[in-house]
């Protein structure tokens, strides 16, 4: 199992890199704060897909200097909550922005 979470961990992070757009090079940040904000991206999505409250593929994530901002749809308000509290919990992150959409 901890295999199958190392593979889906690092495939996350590969997509994540590939999919995010590159602020670097629309000015918004530097290398390394883009690096790091990959990796507050990856570390939320894995957080998402542990956590068997929160739907990690109806919840999209985007991180520009340690601002987290979550888009999407949750089944409640529960979700919602509960996924700005995983993300406020990763390390290095300085704010979230909610933007869960609660649809039944």
């Amino acid at each position: 199992m901890k295999y199958v979470r190392a593979i889906a961990f690092a495939a996350l992070a590969g997509i994540t890199i590939i999919g995010s757009g590159c602020a670097v090079v629309r000015g918004q940040e530097t290398a390394g704060a883009y690096v790091d904000d990959a990796a507050i991206t990856t570390a939320v999505k894995a957080k998402f897909l542990e956590d068997k409250a929160v739907s990690g593929l109806s919840i999209s994530v985007e991180t520009l200097n340690g601002t987290v901002q979550l888009s999407g749809f949750a089944k409640s308000t529960t979700e919602k909550t509960q996924a700005g509290n995983i993300a406020m919990g990763v390390k290095n992150v300085k704010s979230v922005r909610n933007d869960i959409v609660v649809r039944p």
